[in-house]
């Protein structure tokens, strides 16, 4: 079976270690890229469509607030694509910020999760990511 390919898009080198360990907790076929900001992820991301032996992302979890371009313009960018568009962006982010959580949902966000300061409760809900987003839902072939 094919690894199940993640985009994580986070400029916490803490949270994206705490992600990326809970994420191959999972035991799943996973290859998890990482890059730090929002133009690193849309530059990765117009490459392998340009490359056509590059395999997209499956999934992309995407932090809301980073340098250079922020989540929300490449959550934007994203969604507003023909073929981006069908990959799930799990919008996971500091903020509780009611208005964060409309934007995301009104610029087509599959989910949105404030990550909890708690490393254990954190850890449950990357796991949580695991069960529902990685074993249970079917994602759009590429």
């Amino acid at each position: 079976m094919k690894p199940i390919q993640i985009l994580l898009v986070e400029d916490n080198l803490a949270d994206t270690v705490l992600i990326q360990e809970s994420l191959l907790d999972s035991k799943l076929n996973l290859n998890i890229d990482t890059v730090i900001d929002g133009e690193k992820a849309t530059d990765y991301l117009y490459e392998k469509l340009e490359n056509k032996e590059e395999k997209l992302p499956d999934l992309i979890i995407l932090d809301l607030n980073m340098p250079r371009k922020d989540g929300r313009e490449v959550l934007k960018e994203i969604k507003a694509h023909e073929e981006l568009c069908l990959i799930p962006v799990l919008v996971m982010t500091t903020s509780e910020n009611d208005e964060d959580v409309k934007f995301a949902y009104r610029h087509h966000a599959n989910s949105y999760i404030s990550k909890p300061v708690d490393i254990e409760e954190f850890t449950k809900i990357v796991a949580s990511i695991n069960d529902f987003w990685l074993t249970i839902v079917k994602l759009p072939s590429k």
